[in-house]
């Protein structure tokens, strides 16, 4: 089913409102922008990754201090995985924290209820 040209523009209106309120939001919902647990995961990975190559080479050319930096570049780099793994489910809970806003919906639903109803 099509839309009518009155919601194309209410969707349009509703889209704009959105990059202007919460640009970080778009980037992300794009894929654009990289977040920062994203950016901790990907450098874990590698972290791993090379220090597993760096045990390997450290075996292979029988230099223990190699296979040592070796398994403790990988042991951080499984820190950084997990810690941040586990943090995707995470609150702020702590009372430093910031409170939190208001999300983004409510500001369209309390914007859409002023528009549609104060005629």
């Amino acid at each position: 089913m099509a839309l009518s040209d009155n919601e194309r523009r209410l969707l349009a209106e509703m889209e704009a409102a959105l990059e202007q309120d919460d640009p970080r939001l778009v980037l992300t919902m794009t894929g654009k922008a990289r977040t920062r647990q994203g950016s901790r995961l990907l450098m874990g990975g590698l972290l791993l990754l090379t220090g597993m190559a760096v045990l390997l080479v450290g075996l292979v050319a029988k230099s223990t201090p190699g296979g040592i930096v070796g398994f403790l570049v990988a042991l951080v780099g499984v820190v950084f995985l997990l810690s941040n793994l586990g943090r995707s489910n995470a609150t702020p809970s702590s009372p430093g924290q910031k409170p939190k806003k208001a999300p983004w919906s409510a500001k369209l639903e309390e914007r859409w209820d002023r528009r549609n109803f104060e005629n």
